[in-house]
């Protein structure tokens, strides 16, 4: 196919379309490189069936004329800001970003009469509900910006995806891990460890608990759902069905850097407003479909870990 992925240069976006082209597909990247960057896709440049636009998705005009040249099949939309605590200072940041990037994004495909979509959604759209959450959980109510702007997206793409005859895949993902990552949990204590390899600062009680997933197993976990599911409109969790502690990465991080650091917890039970304590998935439906994480939350995050000491 010939597939325009916005936010291709970005963590997973990258990784993405490494796969993408690795099928056989044509791919074109838009990203504006606010989170994403040249750096993830260098390795791609000169694949003939690569190409790459350094542009915003607000900007109607010039996305209108990428629409236009490139006769997409399909779009895999992923930009968005998933930066939480950037969005929760500043409403406009997911207003923008998060939502209207996606509303854009449907009203290019309408014009232009793409028929198949992708969307990058999350779990930060249930909010702080309990118990393990299934594609039916609600009533919905996130407690970030960016769990609003993506709720809201999915909302249109429900829409638009019935007016307008659109085959979608909408998958919710977990916390994603592994190379190329921006910010996060490793990121973050890796960064504090390499500026102070005495002590380790963690938000919150580091009791925080939530599934992570390698970002490539992610990814073949996206392509398994794509290729099986044969639903106009087709809703998945993706994850896996482990968890693992914020107090145990911060363990693991100072493990594989041979550090003999303390652990300075800032209290509470969140680290930022926005943040989701815990959650955990109800994993049965993609189960059901095939699909099953090859590793266990903590060896997601060991790898990660390991990846980016790499780098």
């Amino acid at each position: 196919m010939n597939i325009l992925v916005t936010g291709g240069a970005g963590f997973i976006g990258s990784h993405l379309c490494d796969t993408l082209l690795a099928e056989g597909h044509r791919v074109t990247v838009v990203d504006n490189l606010v989170l994403g960057c040249r750096e993830n896709i260098a390795h791609l440049k000169n694949n003939s069936k690569f190409c790459f636009f350094e542009e915003d998705l607000l900007n109607m005009e010039p996305m209108r004329k990428i629409f236009s040249e490139g006769k997409f099949d399909m779009v895999y939309h992923l930009a968005a800001n998933s930066d939480i605590q950037k969005g929760g200072k500043d409403p406009q940041v997911d207003y923008a970003l998060t939502f209207n990037t996606t509303f854009n994004v449907l009203m290019l495909m309408k014009e232009f009469e793409v028929k198949k979509l992708f969307f990058a959604s999350t779990s930060a759209i249930f909010g702080e509900a309990s118990g393990k959450l299934n594609e039916d959980f609600g009533p919905l109510r996130p407690v970030s910006n960016y769990g609003a702007g993506k709720l809201a997206s999915e909302a249109f793409i429900s829409a638009f995806s019935s007016t307008y005859e659109i085959k979608t895949w909408i998958i919710r993902f977990p916390n994603v891990v592994g190379e190329r990552f921006t910010h996060g949990v490793i990121f973050d204590f890796i960064r504090k460890l390499n500026d102070n390899p005495k002590e380790l600062e963690v938000l919150g009680n580091g009791e925080q608990c939530k599934p992570y997933i390698y970002v490539k197993d992610l990814i073949a976990g996206i392509q398994f759902v794509i290729n099986n599911s044969c639903e106009r409109f087709n809703v998945y969790n993706l994850g896996t069905a482990s968890r693992t502690k914020v107090k145990e990465i911060a363990n693991m991080t100072i493990e594989e850097m041979g550090l003999d650091a303390t652990i300075r917890y800032t209290g509470g039970d969140r680290g930022w407003v926005g943040d989701v304590p815990e959650f955990s998935y109800d994993l049965s439906k993609v189960n059901t479909l095939g699909w099953n994480d090859p590793k266990t939350s903590n060896e997601a995050v060991r790898l990660a870990i390991q990846k980016a000491l790499r780098k």
